[in-house]
This record gives C-alpha cells, sequence and structure tokens, in this order.
C-alpha cells in the first residue's frame, strides 16, 4: 500500500473528528488508534466508516477508538501525528486524559480494571498448574475408576508440589491485590503488600472458617479499651484489601504533607500501615466483605440457582455491558470466586464469557457469507470473527455486528444458548484465560468437553442464525 494512503487516511480521520483542535492527545495499540477528543458531538462517523483502512469504531472509557489492524495503525498514527503536531505521550498519561471524560461511576469501574490487569498472569499461570495438577489427580480421566497418580506413583509427589504451586497466588491474593492496588491509588505499593500480608496474617481466624465460626459464636475478639475488633483474617476476598489500599493511599499523601523530609522515611510508614490496620480491622473489612460476599452470592445465585436461566441472562448481559464498558464490574466477583476454588471447584462464568465471545464471532463470519455487494463489510468480517473466536471481540462487534444489528441479535441468541447449555452441564473454570475457544486450556479437566460443546452451539446457533434474521431483515426492506 502506498504511502500517501496512510497520509490521506490520517487526514480524514482529522477532518472527522472535528479538526486538530478538538483532539486532546492520541496513542495506538497493536490495532486500534486511541484518540481522546474534547467535544464527542463534532465527531463525523458516517465519515470514519466510509474510510477504507477503517475496519470499525467505538467510545470506551472516554477514547473514541479507530480499529484500523495491525501493520496499518502505526503508519497511519505516524501521519496522524504529523499532521496534528501532537506530541507522544506515555500510556498512563493517556489514560489521566481519558479518565477525565469519565462519569464517577466508570472511574469506579476502569479502577477495579486497573488494579487486576497486573496480577492475571498470576492467576493465568496458577490455572493452568492447578489444571495440570487435576488432570493428574482426576479420577477417570484417562483410565476407568483411576487417577493417574495412582496408576503411576511415581507422579505423586510431582502432582504435589504443582498443586502447590497452583495454590500460592489464590492463598496471597490479598498481597497481590494490595501492591498493585496502592500503586494504581499512589500509595507505596510494599505498603499495600505488607496491608495484604496482615489481613491474612496466620495468627488471625483463617477467612475461610468465618461462617462456621460465627455460627458457633466462636470468633476471637481483641479488646481495644473497650472497643471488640474481630481477628478475622481475609483470605479469598477481594473488596476489603482494595478499599485498605484506597484508604492506605489517603493517609500516606496526608503524612507526606505535614512530615519533615528528614523524619518521612520512618513517620510516614509507621502511621500509614498503623492506622490503614486499624481502620482495616475496624470499618472497611467487615463492610467490603459484605459488600463482596453480597456481589459474588448474587453472580452465583443466578449460575447455581436459576441454572441454564441464570447462565442465558449473564450471556446476553454480557455483550451488552461490553459496549457500555461496564463488563469491568464483573472482574470483581469473578476474582473472587476464583480465589474460592478451593471450596467452589471453579468458576462458572468464565465458560459464559467465552460462548459469548464465540457467538459474535460467529455472527461477523457469517456476514462473510452474506455481504455479496458490500466489498469493505466483507473484508472486514473474517479478521473481525476470527479474533472474537480467539477471545477479542470489539472489531466484530463494533465493526460489523452491532454496524448491522440483526447480527448483533443474532449472537445474542446464540450466547443465550450456548451460555445456558454450560452452566446446565457445569462447566467450570480454574483461571482467568483467553476467553474464546483457546479457553479450554483453563477448564476444570471433566468440564473440557462440555466446553467444547458449549460454544460449538453458541457458534452454530449465532451463524445460522444471523442467515435466518437477514432473510427476515430483507423481507422486510422490499416489502
Amino acid at each position: 500500500m502506498v504511502k500517501d494512503a496512510y497520509e490521506q487516511t490520517a487526514a480524514s480521520i482529522v477532518e472527522a473528528v472535528g479538526g486538530k483542535e478538538n483532539i486532546a492527545t492520541a496513542m495506538h495499540c497493536a490495532t486500534r488508534l486511541r484518540l481522546v477528543v474534547k467535544d464527542e458531538s463534532k465527531i463525523d462517523l458516517e465519515k470514519i466508516e466510509s474510510l477504507d483502512l477503517v475496519k470499525g469504531h467505538f467510545n470506551n472509557g472516554g477514547q473514541f477508538q479507530i480499529i484500523l489492524g495491525t501493520g496499518i495503525v502505526n503508519k497511519v498514527y505516524e501521519a496522524f501525528t504529523g499532521l496534528t503536531n501532537l506530541a507522544e505521550v506515555s500510556k498512563e498519561e493517556f489514560k489521566n486524559t481519558a479518565a477525565t471524560k469519565l462519569n464517577p461511576l466508570q472511574k469506579l469501574l476502569k479502577t477495579l480494571a486497573d488494579v487486576f490487569v497486573p496480577i492475571l498472569p498470576a492467576l493465568v499461570a496458577s490455572g493452568l498448574l492447578m489444571g495440570l495438577n487435576n488432570i493428574l489427580t482426576a479420577k477417570g480421566l484417562f483410565i476407568s475408576g483411576k487417577t493417574l497418580v495412582e496408576v503411576y506413583p511415581q507422579f505423586a509427589d510431582v502432582a504435589g508440589m504443582i498443586n502447590l504451586f497452583a495454590n500460592a497466588a489464590f492463598v496471597f491474593l490479598p498481597i497481590l491485590i494490595g501492591f498493585s492496588a496502592a500503586k494504581i491509588f499512589g500509595a507505596t505499593p510494599v505498603l499495600g503488600a505488607v496491608i495484604g500480608a496482615i489481613m491474612i496474617h496466620p495468627d488471625l481466624l483463617n477467612g475461610y472458617g468465618y461462617g462456621e465460626a460465627l455460627a458457633n459464636n466462636t470468633i476471637p475478639f481483641w479488646n481495644i479499651f473497650g472497643l471488640k475488633v474481630a481477628q478475622v483474617g481475609y483470605q479469598g476476598t477481594v473488596l476489603p484489601v482494595i478499599g485498605a489500599s484506597f484508604v492506605l493511599a489517603v493517609i500516606e499523601k496526608t503524612c507526606r504533607k505535614f512530615v519533615p523530609a528528614i523524619l518521612d522515611m520512618i513517620i510516614t510508614p509507621l502511621i500509614s500501615v498503623l492506622f490503614t490496620a486499624l481502620i482495616t480491622f475496624v470499618v472497611i473489612g467487615p463492610m467490603m466483605r459484605f459488600v463482596g460476599d453480597s456481589l459474588t452470592g448474587l453472580v452465583l445465585w443466578l449460575f447455581y440457582d436459576l441454572g441454564a436461566i441464570g447462565g442465558a441472562i449473564y450471556g446476553v448481559l454480557y455483550p451488552l455491558l461490553v459496549i457500555t464498558g461496564m463488563h469491568h464490574s464483573l472482574v470483581t466477583a469473578e476474582m473472587q470466586i476464583l480465589s474460592n476454588i478451593e471450596t467452589l471447584g471453579g468458576s462458572p462464568t468464565f465458560a459464559v464469557v467465552s460462548a459469548s465471545n464465540v457467538a459474535q464471532g460467529a455472527a461477523a463470519l457469517a456476514i462473510f457469507f452474506l455481504m455479496k455487494h458490500d466489498v469493505k463489510l466483507k473484508s472486514i468480517a473474517p479478521a473481525a470473527g476470527t479474533s472474537a473466536l480467539l477471545g477479542i471481540t470489539e472489531p466484530a462487534l463494533f465493526g460489523v455486528n452491532l454496524k448491522l444489528r440483526y447480527p448483533f441479535v443474532a449472537a445474542l441468541i446464540g450466547s443465550a444458548v450456548g451460555s445456558g447449555y454450560a452452566t446446565m452441564m457445569k462447566v467450570l473454570s480454574v483461571s482467568q484465560g483467553p476467553a474464546g475457544i483457546p479457553g479450554v486450556i483453563v477448564m476444570r479437566p471433566q468440564s473440557m468437553g462440555q466446553f467444547l460443546v458449549a460454544i460449538a452451539i453458541a457458534f452454530v446457533v449465532s451463524f445460522a442464525m444471523t442467515f435466518v434474521l437477514h432473510k427476515l431483515f430483507s423481507k422486510k426492506a422490499t416489502v
């Protein structure tokens, strides 16, 4: 492709978003040009959609993102910055600029997502190790009535070692979250890790035994000048340590305003940890434990009490939340479920998210066969659909399905059916992972086959319904 094509596309984008004076900042990722514009009402969406190199667009998190594709976006960005004279900014600076355009709820959801993203590799690694351990210890997976360890005892210690490696990230999850959350809120990350460690200290009543101790009235207490403070740990929780990290940041920043620089290294960490820990056990912990348990309980009620219907509801709601960016709010419940994997056996939500993504991909791929005269859409659909099958839905969702509407409806139907089946068959994951076909690697061994069946159902139903709805819409158009 000639250089002029990239420059022409860049110039057209500048004009379509209201001119360079309407652009606050810009950057690009592997496939998308990301812009923060001052007045979104000035964006000419029709003009952007008419550009040959543009495969789609969407608004998310205060950013207007234009999908261009790998190998193209960097060249368009180079021409774009040359035309607008925008200075290159860091990822952090770009996010901060975009955040100024978010409402309070969007900022809260973005913060939750930012806390979890850095620790996802640890959880994915732990989940895969857990899956490997399950392969060695699952009865009847390869040999009827027996585990591999029972048949080959020499692997028993290997399985035990892998199990220890797999559990570590979940056992010490509050430490990981404390470090990440403190960094996000502007506190010293290692102090956030200390707060997380305090919350799961072995001298405390293990959080997993809290319910039983509460029922038996055997919860131990500290007596702090007449104030009874429960000596209960926060294993298997998520929100309490995030709340504690926020308070830590407030206290630490306040201390730095008043403590002389010569005493800062001594006084600030002391006051920050002491008062944050005290406030955590008195107020934040109990309150956030209730909120977290309620949120998790709502998700589990949807799946375990409503069964297939609940899974179908989740499967329909998920892509709707993706459109608004509010799907990040589901991360908290997912993390809390995964941190209780020993008691729950796994998370039912990941299979549903995978079925939803595959459904969007199937609908986009169907458009490739249906759009005989729309050359641009026909060229976008295969790559967008394949991307969704692998877990990245934005190109299919915004570039194809929402643009035509009926493929999106078809995908919702396919997602509902596939998700309902996955929930009915109790398909559980042991970790986060690529939420598409590759997601089979983070399923429990007992769930792998049914997971593949569930996403196959989602694919077939979405693909077929796209053809059906296309015919219906075509008939209406000719009437």
